[in-house]
Formats: C-alpha cells, structure tokens, sequence
C-alpha cells in the first residue's frame, strides 16, 4: 500500500496494538482513506514541516470495532479518517507544536490532551470549526 502522505506510512496510520490482540482489522475504506489523505496534507505535512523533525503518530485511523473496544468517542472523526494524534513525546514540545497549529492552520478540532501528552487534531473539508479544546 501507498504512504498516506510524504511522512505517513499506510502501516503508522492503522497499526494499532488493541486491534492486533483483538485481531481486528483495522483498514479504512476507499472514502476514509481520501479522509486521511486530504488530513494529512492539511494537518499533519504542514506541522511536519514546520517542526523539521518525526512526530509520533499514536492514533490515527481507528475502525468502528477499535473504536469501541478503547472506549472511544462513538462520534470519533478518527474513524471517519479525519484525525490524527501526534506527539514528541515532550509536552514542551507538545505544547510548542499545539500553539503553532492554532495560530497557522485550519482544522476542526485542536485538543490539548492531558497536559499536552499527545496533540489531536482533525480536519473536516468545507465544516470546519476551529474549536480549541482541552482534555484533562
């Protein structure tokens, strides 16, 4: 399979340590594949620019059956392929890259989750809405 962008591979994208000990299979759908796509170019590559240096992607797609068994939200984008988690695993620089994201990018959601552990950020073409979030 394709990279999903420049700097995401098909396998960083859907790989999911609860899927495979659960043997769910967790592959997106022709529609939620253009989803990530289109987040990635305008989320994550931009960001990747920006920072110079590898971000962790600790979630991005999750299908419906991993989406429920982590107990995500039932309206989670990520399993429309619309967000995507990223960390460095510094919250300094968690909190740098969340900070840059809301002053240069459009996204629907920016979530600072718990004290900057990970970013989430999604993208949703045309409904945008911006929301600052934070998570605790």
């Amino acid at each position: 399979m394709k990279n999903i962008s420049n700097h995401i591979t098909f396998e960083e994208a859907t790989k999911s340590q609860s899927a495979i000990r659960a043997k769910i299979d967790n592959k997106p759908n022709e529609i939620q594949l253009a989803n990530m796509r289109i987040t990635s170019e305008k989320c994550f590559e931009p960001i990747r620019e920006w920072y110079g240096k590898p971000l962790i992607v600790s979630s991005f797609f999750r299908c419906k059956a991993l989406n429920t068994l982590i107990k995500g939200s039932k309206t989670s984008q990520h399993m429309e392929g619309k967000a995507i988690d990223v960390s460095t695993n510094d919250p300094i620089e968690n909190k740098k890259i969340f900070e840059w994201c809301k002053a240069n990018l459009k996204f629907d959601q920016l979530i600072n989750e718990f004290n900057y552990s990970w970013i989430h950020i999604s993208y949703n073409e045309d409904k945008n809405r911006n929301q600052v979030l934070i998570k605790k």
